[in-house]
């Protein structure tokens, strides 16, 4: 089965999406399922992971209602508070639901370099284990060092980190995001998904080329069996179309084994998030 790890869908609205700024108009406007499924299936993918783009509790009640009607959404990643001490309320709620996979914060914009060592949260983490819950870390390259403090904490924890942490592919720099996602990797619980690159890098002007180091970095970091395709659609419309977004990967591990090739492609994911 080849899945996309990692997508999202909205209903646009410009108070609850105001981080889509003025740069990002050409995704100013609602992306659903009967968008997406098309675009699957034209790049010969079965199915997808719908991750949260709010930090909203009604928002992760949506995506679910929407894999209820979808069959090709094959999991959600939510949001909870895991700050909060009602955590194991918010938990009871979701986790009967078979579509519900994980959970994410969007950590990359707290303030807080550490945020993911505060004891709250950690207390948050704490919980996901006992519902059989992935965590996906998505944190900027200056909070990857933090992060793996954390996935070192909980080593029964299934982490994934998304988009390799925003490397700066722009101006082709790789210290010190390199060591540190080598760091991350050495940890045998936490995962990689090779999503959100062509947004780090110059927005339509983009080569493969400029791709090759960090893709080459993270499949010796992780290995295959640790590693999944996401899109970061619709996102990723600001600097390339699905195709070309797919194809990168593709055409990059197209050197690998076919067994290699169809754990990037889709069984990484699958077992990750626990996909029948």
């Amino acid at each position: 089965m080849k899945l996309d790890a990692h997508q999202h869908f909205w209903e646009y609205n410009v108070a609850e999406y105001g981080w889509i700024g003025e740069e990002m108009k050409s995704i100013r406007q609602s992306f659903l399922p009967e968008h997406l499924e098309p675009v699957l299936i034209q790049s010969g993918l079965e199915g997808c992971i719908a991750v949260q783009a709010r930090q909203s509790l009604n928002e992760t009640q949506w995506l679910l209602q929407l894999a209820d009607r979808h069959d090709f959404i094959k999991g959600v990643v939510g949001w909870l508070d895991l700050c909060s001490e009602d955590v194991r309320d918010q938990l009871e709620l979701f986790a009967s639901n078979p579509a519900f996979k994980g959970v994410r914060h969007v950590v990359q914009d707290e303030p807080d370099l550490r945020y993911v060592l505060r004891e709250d949260f950690q207390r948050g983490i704490s919980l996901l284990k006992e519902y059989d819950l992935a965590y996906d870390l998505l944190v900027s390259k200056e909070q990857l060092p933090y992060a793996v403090e954390l996935v070192k904490t909980f080593p029964e924890q299934r982490f994934v980190l998304d988009h390799l942490a925003k490397p700066d592919i722009k101006s082709g720099i790789l210290s010190p995001w390199k060591e540190a996602l080598e760091s991350l990797a050495a940890q045998p619980n936490a995962y990689c998904k090779l999503s959100g690159m062509v947004t780090e890098a110059d927005w339509g002007t983009w080569t493969t080329k400029d791709f090759t180091p960090y893709l080459d970095i993270a499949i010796e970091a992780f290995g295959a069996e640790r590693l999944m395709f996401g899109s970061d659609w619709p996102v990723s419309n600001v600097s390339a179309a699905y195709a070309d977004v797919y194809g990168l990967i593709t055409a990059h591990i197209h050197s690998l084994s076919e067994s290699d090739q169809e754990m990037i492609l889709g069984d990484t994911c699958a077992a990750f998030y626990r996909i029948s």
